[in-house]
């Protein structure tokens, strides 16, 4: 399977640079048998009774660093992982970045010990705790989102809880408190997970053959209490974005859902036989040639995605980390 068959043409001026005035008056496509265009907010008219929302409660955590090579150059690192108090694995941002190569962030310097690739582990020279990069650090936002970003609340979900994520998962950035109190109240249940979202995300598949890419490692967990609520589903199960349906994936066994921690490395792509009983999907839209863009294909069907994406771009919604939303049916379109 050719990666550069998942690729798509993308005016820039549909890559969403800031969020909706209101997480829910973003909009939302419906795509099944027939494709329709409808305010976030009104998603609520397709969920029924008995079916279990799942949502992933990551929170994104302080990783973004701003300063300066020690040459007087602007720099960026995000933290993608930690190692030890000193050392981190990082992503870099500035010029011609190397093994050598010196940085000045706020009080502290650091220094790139290996690079593979555009992956490098930096040390620095004294102690970074969790305490206190989150006084110094902001969260990081995606390559593409080119504006300042005014309010960095608006890149978590309402639900966040648990840190852990370098990007947020954006399929949950359209709900508010309020229309998930609607939606309980309609008798729809909230299952949760974690999968803490790696860097990994943003980065389009480098191979030729989509077979030979090889996924990110990704820390997730889902409790039993939750694995339960999944499992006793009486109604229809949707995943709240491509993080949620990885995970469920990486944990389902003969149709069930068991309580498990640990990494993920799942890679979907069309062919792939899914093991849990999801039937719906909320995603945004995504990168060209992106593991997200063949996972929503292997859910819904390459083509249908394709043409929504085409249908996206003509009724100019807007795309990516910021933008709107999809609603994905493996069967007909179902609203009371």
């Amino acid at each position: 399977m050719k990666t550069s068959s998942f690729d798509y043409n993308l005016p820039e001026e549909l890559i969403a640079q800031h969020p909706s005035d209101k997480r829910d008056e973003s909009r939302l496509m419906i795509v099944g048998d027939e494709i329709e265009h409808i305010k976030f907010s009104d998603i609520i008219d397709y969920l029924e009774k008995d079916d279990v929302l799942v949502l992933n409660e990551t929170k994104v955590i302080e990783a973004k660093l701003i300063g300066e090579k020690i040459t007087g150059a602007k720099a960026e690192i995000i933290l993608t992982k930690r190692i030890d108090n000193k050392r981190f694995e990082a992503r870099i941002k500035a010029k011609n970045p190397k093994a050598g190569t010196e940085f000045i962030f706020n009080i502290f310097k650091c220094k790139v010990i290996e690079q593979d690739d555009d992956i490098f582990i930096v040390e620095f020279d004294k102690e970074l705790s969790k305490e206190k990069l989150k006084e110094i650090a902001v969260l990081p936002t995606p390559p593409y989102v080119k504006e300042e970003i005014k309010d960095y609340s608006r890149y978590q979900t309402v639900y966040a809880d648990k840190e852990g994520s370098v990007a947020a998962p954006t399929a949950g950035l359209h709900f508010t408190d309020e229309l998930l109190e609607r939606i309980m109240e309609k008798g729809i249940k909230i299952a949760k997970l974690t999968l803490h979202v790696g860097f990994g995300t943003f980065i389009p598949i480098r191979t030729e053959k989509v077979e030979e890419h090889k996924m990110e490692e990704e820390y997730f967990e889902i409790d039993k209490e939750n694995a339960d609520i999944i499992n006793e589903c009486k109604g229809r199960l949707v995943c709240v974005g491509t993080t949620s349906m990885r995970a469920l994936e990486s944990v389902c066994k003969n149709g069930k859902i068991i309580k498990y921690s640990g990494l993920a490395d799942l890679f979907i792509y069309p062919g792939y036989k899914f093991k849990s009983n999801t039937e719906m999907m909320i995603t945004n839209f995504h990168l060209p040639k992106s593991t997200l863009l063949l996972l929503v294909s292997a859910f819904a069907g390459k083509d249908k995605i394709l043409d929504a994406y085409k249908e996206a771009i003509k009724e100019k919604y807007r795309f990516y980390s910021f933008g709107d939303a999809m609603l994905l049916f493996k069967g007909k379109n179902k609203k009371n």
